[in-house]
């Protein structure tokens, strides 16, 4: 095992000795309001499971060590689903962030774009699933934070946007 190997192996015993430590003598009660250990790793899971493994695909792409861009695939998909997921076991609310789910595909395929060859085609995807969760999130999330019934103006709102760029976002047939 190389130096950088020992320092990852060196840091995780580190962290688990000191969470241990911290468990045996109350403080984790004391600051964190946690009973166990395990009570921790389970509320910690998702940057554990899912951030840490997406920052380190990006970290191996960033590095110059593997210039694929494939790697932002998995990388941005598991960063925005740790956040996601993070975020709902502190705070609960897993039926307000499930859009999430769909972003977190979009922001690995447009990494892939932006990093990569930038093929058009791969803006189609990207655009779709944004545009859902979008909508999904102001329809559900939206309305469930403020009580506010978005589809009331956002349905309405989306047919006004189709009707603008079929009336003005068409190509011209004038021939020069």
């Amino acid at each position: 095992m190389g130096k950088k190997g020992n320092v990852v192996v060196g840091t995780v015993f580190i962290i688990i000795g000191g969470a241990v430590l911290m468990e045996n003598m109350g403080i984790l009660n004391k600051l964190f309001g946690i009973r166990s250990l395990w009570q921790l790793i389970g509320r910690g899971w998702p940057s554990l499971f899912l951030i840490l493994p997406g920052i380190i695909f990006h970290c191996a792409f960033f590095s110059g060590r593997n210039r694929n861009p494939g790697l932002l695939v998995p990388g941005g998909i598991l960063l925005v689903l740790g956040i996601v997921f993070q975020i709902n076991m502190l705070f609960g609310g897993w039926h307000i962030l499930w859009p999430g789910y769909i972003l977190a595909v979009a922001v690995g395929l447009f990494e892939l774009y932006y990093f990569g060859t930038r093929d058009r085609g791969l803006l189609i995807p990207v655009g779709i699933l944004a545009g859902l969760s979008f909508v999904f999130f102001t329809r559900f999330t939206l309305s469930e934070l403020f009580n506010f019934d978005m589809s009331s103006f956002l349905v309405p709102l989306i047919f006004v946007i189709i009707g603008l760029s079929i009336l003005f976002g068409g190509r011209s047939n004038k021939k020069v």
